[in-house]
């Protein structure tokens, strides 16, 4: 039985310890064969670095690590390449600490190669003397693979003058590649975010965005298919719709995926977690929603064009792009037109809905503590159906959201979906119906579903707004399959900033 490859990002190493591993040689293949200057942009712990060492493997003619995959026969073992590998994959958190990372990787290359650095240059200097001199020694074009080359920048991206200094560094190092395509055969370069390419790339007007393009969509990620496949082993008493609802989900315009780094913790520990997210979370773009004052209600069924999911930069920092590149939000689905494609954005998983919508409440409430609490009260409420508990729960919420944050009169509205999320039902918001969208529906099984419409209201006279406009655009009719409909009116008082009115009903099919 073959090891999980948790953590495994050399690719030798995982093929001659016996490690799983799931073959995609097949898009290497047309990826090499198909552009010589490429970009692609994947969230963190997605595969990238398997797939740039696979690479480097691939071009210094090391066949016996390919035996039985895709490529072995189609490739010509008879031409190698040399091959500049960087990774800035490294905590920075000073922008000139840059120089010294970037010295010690061409260090590495110079050392593998036997070449000696120049002294008198600096280090985009002695990046074109590598590349230069590797092609002069080999007489074979160069293949130069950059891995997070945009991880210093997002390491200091609270700090906008260190975070610039770090960008400024980084386009003058990438700028070395301009002019060189003579001495180069391939460039790859990856990472999180996708920076404007005047901003980093500037002259290099040959890379090849591959992010967003369908025939490369899975090129990293494991498809249900390949999970199905090369993980069989692994699988037996597995619930795979509840790994599939916690983990699938990620759209790169090909199939769904998995997140490699998730799903392969969960088959080691067989434990339903929040794996990828606890890896990293996102002090900096929780800041970012407060700082903007971003309703987070709208980020499930977000309408978005290709220039807005492109729009990253020190200067201006989009919320939607940056949850998109870095893994929060994903493609949902799309429509092309003649002024281009417009995506529907929302969360990729239950993981992701579930982990941030409860840092979201960390950071309104005073006692962390009460957010697990409330959650797990509401989910008992909802599945025992002791909806008057419902109003004293959020009442209790709304006591605990920090006084700073009350003069935001959206920040108990949003505590209220944020924790009705972290309960981990089947929550749609946004649900549309024929008569209009439900604000939020929530589903607890295959017999019970609660309709919930939100009002902020300017004045007592408006009571009794939301439970009418359920029932006036009978926005139960689309769950009338189910035994139990409850609908729920929740309205908030805008002055008094607490709950004004809690009514239901219930619509019984039995």
């Amino acid at each position: 039985m073959k090891k999980l490859p948790i953590g495994i990002s050399d690719f030798k190493k995982l093929i001659t310890n016996n490690y799983i591993y799931v073959d995609k040689t097949k898009y290497i293949y047309e990826l090499v064969n198909n552009g010589e200057y490429i970009f692609l942009s994947r969230p963190r712990r997605f595969g990238k670095s398997l797939l740039l060492s696979t690479i480097e493997y691939l071009h210094e003619g090391q066949r016996e690590l390919f035996k039985g995959l895709y490529i072995e026969e189609k490739w010509d073992w008879n031409e190698k390449y040399p091959v500049i590998k960087i990774d800035f994959s490294v905590d920075i958190r000073e922008g000139k600490k840059i120089y010294e990372r970037m010295k010690e990787e061409l260090e590495l290359n110079y050392t593998k190669y036997e070449i000696k650095m120049d002294k008198e240059k600096d280090m985009p200097g002695n990046f074109k003397k590598l590349i230069i001199e590797l092609n002069k020694k080999y007489n074979k074009r160069v293949v130069v693979l950059i891995d997070e080359y945009d991880k210093p920048i997002l390491d200091l991206i609270e700090d906008k003058n260190q975070a610039e200094e770090a960008r400024k560094i980084l386009k003058e190092f990438y700028s070395v590649l301009k002019g060189l395509d003579r001495y180069i055969k391939f460039v790859l370069v990856t990472g999180v975010s996708k920076f404007a390419k005047v901003s980093l790339f500037s002259g290099l007007n040959q890379l090849k965005d591959i992010s967003l393009d369908k025939r490369y969509g899975d090129i990293c990620g494991y498809t249900q298919e390949e999970l199905e496949y090369y993980f069989k082993e692994y699988l037996e008493e597995v619930n795979i719709g509840e790994i599939k609802e916690w983990y699938n989900g990620y759209s790169f315009l090909g199939n769904k995926v998995y997140n490699p780094f998730d799903i392969l913790l969960y088959l080691d520990k067989r434990e339903i977690r929040s794996y990828w997210y606890e890896t990293g979370t996102p002090s900096f773009l929780i800041k970012l929603i407060k700082q903007k004052e971003y309703n987070i209600v709208e980020l499930e069924g977000i309408k978005a064009d290709e220039s807005l999911l492109n729009k990253f930069d020190v200067e201006e920092i989009e919320i939607e792009a940056i949850m998109f590149q870095s893994g929060y939000l994903t493609i949902k689905d799309y429509k092309v037109s003649e002024n281009g494609i417009l995506f529907e954005l929302g969360f990729p998983n239950k993981e992701v809905r579930v982990s941030f919508n409860r840092d979201i409440l960390y950071n309104l409430v005073k006692q962390k503590s009460k957010v697990n609490v409330i959650a797990e009260k509401i989910i008992e409420i909802l599945k025992t159906e002791k909806i008057e508990e419902l109003k004293e729960q959020i009442e209790i919420l709304i006591s605990a959201i920090s006084y700073m944050y009350l003069k935001e009169e959206y920040s108990y509205v949003i505590a209220v979906y944020s924790m009705l999320y972290t309960t981990g039902l089947n929550v749609i918001i946004e649900d549309n119906t024929s008569k209009g969208r439900i604000d939020m529906s929530v589903i607890v099984d295959k017999k019970l579903v609660y309709i919930i419409e939100f009002k902020v209201l300017e004045s007592k006279r408006e009571k009794g707004r939301a439970l009418k406009q359920i029932k006036e655009k009978e926005y139960f009719k689309k769950y009338l399959n189910y035994e139990k409909i409850y609908l729920l009116g929740v309205e908030f008082d805008k002055n008094n900033k607490g709950l004004a009115n809690f009514e239901y009903e219930l619509i019984n099919r039995d």
